[in-house]
């Protein structure tokens, strides 16, 4: 079987749980997922199947958009509601909207830098940050640039008088390899206020959106019922975006043996172009600019 299928991650799930209960339930090995999900969000997690694990690049490069909230007040040793209470701080006055608007507003960059959290799967010479963690270990983490596109609010804010913390409600839109929970922390270092992440599920992933989803137990009745075709999304779901070129029959043998093709020959000057044959997605072609020539860049199928 070769595919995608766009799984809902149930809150408490870790990735890997869920790939691995979808290996027993589809019989299969050959799975992976496109993007870690943390075990407290939930949300879109789309899984790859098959020849479909080639594709798992091209939707982590989509983009991803994340609906949550922060809350100012405390902070936590994982920057979300999982963690041990670091410090508290009353807010004694609530944000306005504009003021948060404005706040929220500052993070949108195509350049943003990021210190990754101490709670998280990046390696550090050769061991992942968590574990120093655990250990009670603080190390120096490396800086990542992140895309965020957008960042707003999406409801009223709340602001609780007994316990003096405000939760702001967001939508992020934003690149691969960001740590929401890291932007939540940096929203309240802004104001010299500490702030967690509160909440938070991915809505969209790989071009998959929540309303696309399926859970766990949905592929499970699905396998029983004989209908896991309606589930599995076909590899072309992936390369959408990219041109599409149906090859002739000499052409097909060129490509069949990972052979390259003149541009003049296909037509188009697109940096890369999906090749199918028989309708269905064989290739993924690259433009190379100083051969100008279109030489492949994943193969799917040779057959």
């Amino acid at each position: 079987m070769d595919g995608i299928i766009p799984l809902y991650k149930e809150k408490g799930m870790t990735s890997f749980a869920c790939v691995s209960q979808l290996r027993g339930i589809l019989k299969m090995k050959r799975i992976g997922h496109s993007g870690t999900l943390d075990p407290n969000v939930e949300g879109v997690l789309p899984i790859c199947l098959g020849k479909g694990t080639k594709l798992v690049e091209y939707l982590m490069n989509s983009g991803k958009v994340y609906q949550g909230s922060i809350t100012l007040g405390f902070d936590t040793t994982t920057e979300d509601l999982d963690g041990e209470v670091v410090s508290t701080k009353p807010l004694e006055k609530p944000l306005t909207d504009d003021e948060i608007d404005e706040l929220l507003n500052s993070f949108v960059s195509e350049d943003l830098i990021q210190i990754p959290p101490m709670y998280s799967a990046v390696k550090v010479n050769g061991k992942r940050l968590y574990e120093y963690a655990r250990n009670g270990e603080e190390v120096e983490r490396p800086e990542r640039h992140v895309q965020i596109h957008y960042f707003k609010q999406i409801k009223d804010s709340v602001y609780d008088e007994d316990k003096k913390q405000q939760t702001i409600f967001f939508e992020v839109g934003c690149g691969k390899g960001t740590y929401v929970r890291t932007l939540a922390v940096d929203f309240g270092k802004k104001i010299d206020m500490p702030a967690v992440m509160s909440s938070l599920t991915r809505i969209k992933s790989g071009g998959f959106t929540i309303e696309d989803t399926f859970k766990i137990s949905d592929v499970k009745s699905a396998v029983e019922n004989g209908t896991i075709d309606d589930i599995v999304k076909s590899i072309d779901y992936a390369l959408t975006d990219f041109k599409h070129i149906e090859l002739n029959e000499s052409q097909w043998k060129i490509v069949q043996n990972g052979g390259f093709l003149d541009s003049g020959v296909l037509g188009i000057n697109d940096d890369k172009c999906v090749l199918t044959f028989n309708n269905e997605v064989k290739a993924l072609y690259f433009f190379d600019e100083n051969k100008q020539i279109y030489k492949p860049e994943k193969m799917f199928s040779n057959q």
